[in-house]
């Protein structure tokens, strides 16, 4: 299945609200990575550094975008939710940012992918990297768990 992120971002604005406000766009998917995009201008603190909650928003909507966008590469339905998510704020970040998340490893998604067919509710684990031209921001580690929608 060809993917097109103006279809993918069109449907994450319309599903969770929050992301159009925070100026979230996904301006990468490669098969093994997303990069979701942000600008800084719309996720300024008090400090006139990048939030952390907006961080931390960004890192649980990349892993989520991977997933999403790995699940609909082979036609599975379903609903995908966070399960637990955990942020280390390394650096202020200073600039627009990205949050990356890279594919877990082939034989954890393809156990993924079995449980979730075998079971019909199934949770992985992914990493995101916050960064920006200044350097790595904070990394969020997630727990998504996926349920078939027939089940």
């Amino acid at each position: 299945m060809i993917i097109n992120l103006d279809e993918i971002n069109t449907y994450i604005h319309d599903q969770m609200p929050i992301t159009p406000h925070l100026g979230a766009s996904i301006s990468l998917y490669d098969g093994q990575k997303v990069v979701v995009s942000a600008p800084l201008a719309e996720n300024l603190n008090h400090h006139h550094t990048a939030f952390g909650g907006s961080l931390s928003a960004f890192g649980i909507l990349s892993g989520w975008a991977l997933l999403f966008i790995k699940l609909k590469e082979i036609d599975i339905n379903c609903s995908l939710v966070i399960q637990k998510s955990a942020f280390e704020f390394l650096a202020p970040v200073t600039s627009d940012f990205e949050a990356v998340c890279i594919a877990p490893p082939s034989e954890v998604w393809y156990r993924f992918i079995k449980t979730l067919r075998k079971h019909g509710r199934a949770r992985i684990s992914v990493t995101s990297t916050l960064q920006s031209p200044t350097g790595i921001g904070g990394t969020h580690e997630g727990v998504y768990v996926a349920t078939l929608s027939d089940y």
